[in-house]
């Protein structure tokens, strides 16, 4: 990995026809970054019309951690639109504006994890929610370039706590519905994209309980999000095979790849198991040796307040030899841009 540029107070979000999208606040920026790129460029997009309080605590590092600003994620479509989930809004951005509009105000918690989007631009999003009441769990859809909102499937009453990510699969041509958090609750869903049928491939176990999943033609990578064991990164090939291809040292939500190459992060959440105060960046050339690359130390702030320590890394396709990520309550927080061989 070669460091070619930082930045900092910005997020990335994703990856769209060589364009990295990042957002500082609620202002959203995209760079081209081809491969071996030697300089990064940002190019604003549009803004999202926060209110007064917001923008106010978006402009400093610490209210904005306090308060979860900023956008949370991102799908740019083919058809031009962008849609963003901001706190309280999934918002959308059609060619002709520059302003991001309210589509949908989300009710339950403060805005879903991901947004994902297929080829054919239909969009979905699943709820993320505390939902101590185990309350019935919905996933949202629009096909219309993120317009209008429709409730396409709902998990019932007592089944699941939340939804952590919906993956979309162009090889095996499905969703990968990952869901949390404890006991039977803990499951990785294969659905069709109508979300007629359903097929539980993995369920009850803490090692089941996932956010962070990179599909691939020959298997899909996922690693666990738990604060209750030791976390791992599993290969789950086309054939049914389980494999654990490599041990994190915590939680882990985000996963990337970049060419052939696969990443994930793990946070610092302290627990009984999770003692290190370290975020690690892992990642595989072949898919089968996995190294810890990069490692960041918490910052003092206390985590029930400012955030876990952790690295994002962007949704989307990127073919470049690019890596992009985003650390956060970490010594130095920033975004930093690498070339991969």
């Amino acid at each position: 990995m070669i460091r070619i540029a930082s930045f900092p107070h910005m997020r990335v979000l994703c990856w769209s026809d060589g364009f990295l999208y990042a957002s500082r606040g609620y202002e959203l920026s995209r760079a081209k970054l081809g491969e071996q790129a030697s300089r990064v460029v940002w190019q604003p997009v549009a803004a999202w019309p926060a209110e007064y309080v917001r923008k106010c605590t978006s402009r400093f590092p610490l209210t904005s951690r306090l308060v979860r600003d900023g956008f949370h994620a991102l799908a740019v479509l083919s058809s031009g639109n962008i849609v963003g989930a901001v706190p309280g809004h999934i918002v959308t951005l059609s060619p002709s504006e520059s302003r991001f509009r309210s589509t949908h105000k989300i009710l339950r918690g403060t805005r879903p994890l991901h947004i994902t989007k297929t080829p054919n631009d239909q969009i979905v999003w699943g709820e993320y929610f505390d939902n101590p009441a185990r309350s019935e769990v919905h996933i949202y859809a629009s096909t219309d370039s993120g317009e209008h909102w429709e409730v396409a499937y709902t998990f019932p009453r007592q089944s699941i706590r939340h939804i952590h990510n919906i993956v979309y699969d162009r090889w095996g041509n499905c969703f990968w519905v990952l869901t949390g958090d404890i006991g039977s609750e803990c499951r990785i869903l294969r659905a069709s994209l109508d979300f007629t049928n359903w097929d539980t491939v993995l369920s009850g176990s803490q090692q089941t309980r996932c956010a962070a999943m990179v599909p691939t033609r020959d298997a899909v990578y996922f690693s666990s999000d738990t604060p209750l064991e030791t976390n791992f990164i599993y290969r789950f090939d086309r054939k049914g095979n389980l494999d654990k291809v490599a041990a994190l040292p915590g939680s882990s939500i985000y996963g990337c790849r970049v060419g052939d190459c696969l990443f994930f992060s793990a946070m610092f959440e302290p627990s009984h198991v999770n003692h290190n105060r370290k975020v690690a960046l892992f990642g595989s050339a072949d898919r089968r040796q996995w190294h810890e690359l990069q490692q960041w130390t918490k910052d003092a702030w206390p985590t029930n307040l400012f955030q876990y320590g952790n690295a994002f890394l962007p949704d989307g396709e990127n073919e470049s030899d690019v890596l992009a990520l985003t650390t956060l309550a970490v010594k130095r927080a920033e975004t930093s841009i690498w070339n991969v061989s």
